[in-house]
């Protein structure tokens, strides 16, 4: 395995716009793998609900079935507390000694990515794979000025500004609305069949 990627976050749920954001990031980058970790509890997202852990990695499992370059990981659901992207980069470190890591986030996380825990650890441990987002105007100076060396960390992904959130998708679902086209169709299946989302205001 010599160059991975790692793709982390909420997936609640998986859509499109993750598996295209994926699959530009593995064609620009040439990566072997690009690895999905749904995280058990997003540090900056605590005090948000999140659905459990085990249907939105059965979602992810949906997802990205046929697609030998797409690979789930449990490793942050399967550890306590806070899923910490430093953490979890130096325990895939132990597993991938000899690949070149690549973080995959869209530039809106990017904005947040001083507030992290331990960017500089981030850095150290793997290059940044920034997707480029709608509408998200990046001001790399501001980044700079606590991260120095930043931008010789980032490999930018050209990818089609497809505008869709999970925000959105959870809402729609609550409201009766259709996700089709915009999940996966096992995906959708998943959904419906379990009804998540269905509580949402």
């Amino acid at each position: 395995m010599a160059r991975l990627g790692i793709f982390g976050g909420s997936f609640d749920p998986i859509h499109v716009g993750h598996l295209i954001m994926a699959e530009a990031a593995r064609e620009t980058l040439k990566l072997d793998l690009v690895l999905f970790v749904p995280a058990a509890i997003q540090p900056l997202k605590q005090d948000q609900p999140v659905t459990g852990a085990e249907h939105r990695a059965a979602m992810i499992a949906r997802a990205i079935a046929g697609n030998p370059n797409f690979s789930l990981s449990n490793i942050e659901i399967e550890r306590p507390g806070p899923s910490y992207t430093v953490d979890t980069l130096k325990l895939l470190r132990d597993d991938y000694r000899a690949a070149a890591l690549w973080f995959i986030l869209g530039a809106d996380a990017l904005v947040s990515f001083s507030r992290w825990r331990d960017p500089a650890g981030i850095l150290a441990e793997a290059r940044l794979a920034v997707v480029r987002r709608p509408g998200v105007t990046l001001n790399l100076s501001t980044l700079s000025e606590s991260l120095p060396h930043i931008e010789d960390n980032i490999d930018w992904v050209d990818a089609p500004l497809i505008d869709i959130s999970a925000t959105d998708l959870r809402r729609r679902a609550a409201g009766g609305l259709s996700l089709r086209y915009r999940v996966p169709e096992p995906v959708r299946q998943y959904i419906e069949a379990n009804r998540l989302y269905m509580s949402e205001d």
